[in-house]
């Protein structure tokens, strides 16, 4: 990687506002406004508890990572081993040009969600995880269900 594309990475990874959206996109991009604004809540609600990263680009690219076989000064993600599964899904993280409308939504709900002017209240009833519906992941069993929306199940610590 040259240093003006690591630094244009860091730079990335930085900015809450781009991995918030980018992890709404991934994460929501289907869903409705509530949905999206449900899923945003999530990835905020972790960084406010001590259980997980301090800023949102840390909580959305939290993984467990182990370092590439072609450049084993970088670390890569472990398949299936990530906070969210769009992230080390083996799938590419580009997103793709022709889906202008979702992502501009993504920025969107993002920028709601951090703008101090707006009052949000917590749709999600704190919850710091949620899951598709047609999943059952085995950590559901020692979390509290919070809410449905949409496509998602949301649940914070018991």
């Amino acid at each position: 990687m040259t240093s003006s594309a690591a630094t244009a990475q860091k730079q990335y990874l930085s900015d809450g506002t781009v991995c918030l959206a980018t992890n709404i996109y991934w994460e929501a991009r289907n869903q409705s406004f509530a949905g999206q604004i449900a899923v945003g809540l999530v990835t905020l609600n972790r960084v406010l508890d001590k259980r997980f990263p301090d800023t949102i680009c840390e909580v959305v690219y939290q993984a467990k990572t182990r370092p590439s076989w072609k450049q084993p000064w970088i670390d890569i993600p472990i398949r299936d081993r990530c906070q969210f599964s769009w992230y080390c899904d083996g799938k590419t993280d580009d997103i793709p040009p022709y889906d202008y409308e979702a992502i501009h939504n993504a920025f969107s709900v993002a920028q709601i969600l951090l703008d101090e002017r707006i009052t949000i209240v917590d749709i999600t009833k704190g919850a710091t995880h949620y899951h598709a519906n047609y999943v059952s992941p085995d950590w559901a069993a020692t979390k509290e269900k919070t809410v449905e929306i949409d496509d998602h199940i949301f649940y914070k610590w018991n």
